[in-house]
């Protein structure tokens, strides 16, 4: 069976994207009013609900690992929407806008996750899903200590770039998934 990286990667983000903007739909972007660090907070809480489901293996809520993936690439999302708009950008925007956003900020992370699948050949292929589910959180934790340090760095890649790890890490873990 061949594998088509970029059409897996796209499939998982249609599904990510149209219950992105059914919300949207729904809430408006009521998501402007958080700061950086809650966003960050919601993406900690969503690794660290899929961490103890691999771990106990039983949900006591509806939801599952899956949706909680998609929640994570969601929030990545909205997390760099926040970084490049300001203060004086309004608050509720257009589900068109929002849309074209959300566009733009995940075919700049896919193009990213194709630079680096060049220099790693795909390792995430071989990959357990509970070790990308941890790599999520080390990043989480990483971004934390960035916004403690108020956004300065010495020798690491930004927030940003972190962002766009974790989103790549969980669209990996939902194509491993099947999601479709």
């Amino acid at each position: 069976m061949a594998v088509n990286t970029s059409q897996e990667y796209d499939n998982v983000i249609a599904v990510c994207k149209s219950l992105f903007l059914k919300k949207t739909k729904d809430y408006g972007t009521a998501w402007r009013i958080l700061r950086a660090a809650s966003i960050t907070d919601q993406i900690f809480i969503k690794a660290q609900r899929i961490r103890t489901l691999e771990e106990k293996k039983v949900s006591k809520v509806g939801e599952d690992i899956t949706s909680e993936y998609i929640g994570i690439v969601n929030y990545c999302v909205i997390a760099m929407l926040q970084l490049e708009l300001s203060e004086n950008d309004p608050n509720e925007m257009e589900v068109q806008e929002v849309e074209s956003l959300f566009d733009k900020r995940v075919n700049e992370t896919k193009d990213l996750m194709f630079a680096k699948n060049h220099d790693y050949g795909e390792a995430w292929r071989d990959m357990r899903i509970s070790s990308l589910t941890d790599l999520i959180l080390m990043k989480i934790l990483r971004v934390k200590q960035i916004e403690d340090n108020l956004g300065q760095t010495v020798a690491s890649e930004g927030v940003k770039a972190n962002y766009q790890d974790m989103l790549n890490y969980a669209v990996f873990a939902l194509i491993k998934l099947g999601v479709k």
